[in-house]
């Protein structure tokens, strides 16, 4: 299994990077990514501790592990700015928080965030066909989500991504143990989303491509 989307206490989760993907190793997860919160605030304090992080634990564990950061509610204008600036620090995936109903998200992040080119962008809410489109295009990864709150608009989600051709992802945006989800409920999930079940290994094939492709550059 993998997941490309959760928070260790670095930002808004409640544990530490190691005790993190210790639980998601023990639930069956081979590959793993912290995605910290961030903004132009605290990018050079999360990013080197994540990094360090994942470069103990790819040494010692069978689990592997990308460094990355969740550009969180900032200016969508300064995007493309805080993703270079945390590819320079050292984060390998950058996830955009995309414009989910549970939340006041600036309107023109999910555009932004397609534009700059990001890795995932994570929870896109009622994302426009125009936007999903252009996804497919840039080869941004739409997610699917399992959070409470961001998961009440995976169908559509899903069903834009399916008309546009886009790629999708699913991941937990992880925030406590109990977030951490298994394979049974992860089939859940993508069913509730209106997807068949082909479409959960295809999910995990783009995602797994996209990890060993940013591992190679660690």
């Amino acid at each position: 299994m993998i997941d490309l989307h959760s928070h260790s206490l670095f930002s808004d989760g409640v544990l530490l990077p190691s005790e993190l993907i210790r639980r998601a190793e023990v639930k069956g997860y081979r590959y793993w990514a912290i995605t910290d919160h961030a903004d132009v605030s605290n990018l050079d304090l999360i990013v080197p501790r994540i990094v360090s992080a994942a470069r103990e634990v790819n040494a010692h564990w069978n689990i592997k592990v990308i460094p990355g950061i969740e550009l969180t509610h900032v200016p969508p204008e300064t995007i493309a700015v805080l993703a270079r600036r945390a590819k320079e620090l050292g984060a390998r995936l950058i996830v955009v928080h995309g414009e989910t109903i549970a939340e006041p998200v600036p309107p023109g992040t999910n555009l932004a965030a397609i534009e700059a080119g990001v890795h995932i962008l994570a929870h896109p809410g009622l994302i426009t066909p125009e936007e999903a489109e252009f996804a497919a295009r840039k080869k941004v990864l739409l997610e699917i989500t399992s959070r409470k709150g961001h998961s009440l608009t995976n169908g559509h989600v899903a069903r834009l991504a399916q008309s546009a051709g886009a790629v999708m992802v699913l991941n937990s945006d992880t925030h406590g143990p109990g977030d951490i989800v298994s394979l049974e409920r992860r089939a859940r999930i993508v069913e509730g989303a209106g997807l068949d079940k082909e479409a959960l290994p295809l999910m995990d094939e783009a995602a797994t491509g996209l990890f060993h492709q940013l591992l190679a550059t660690l």
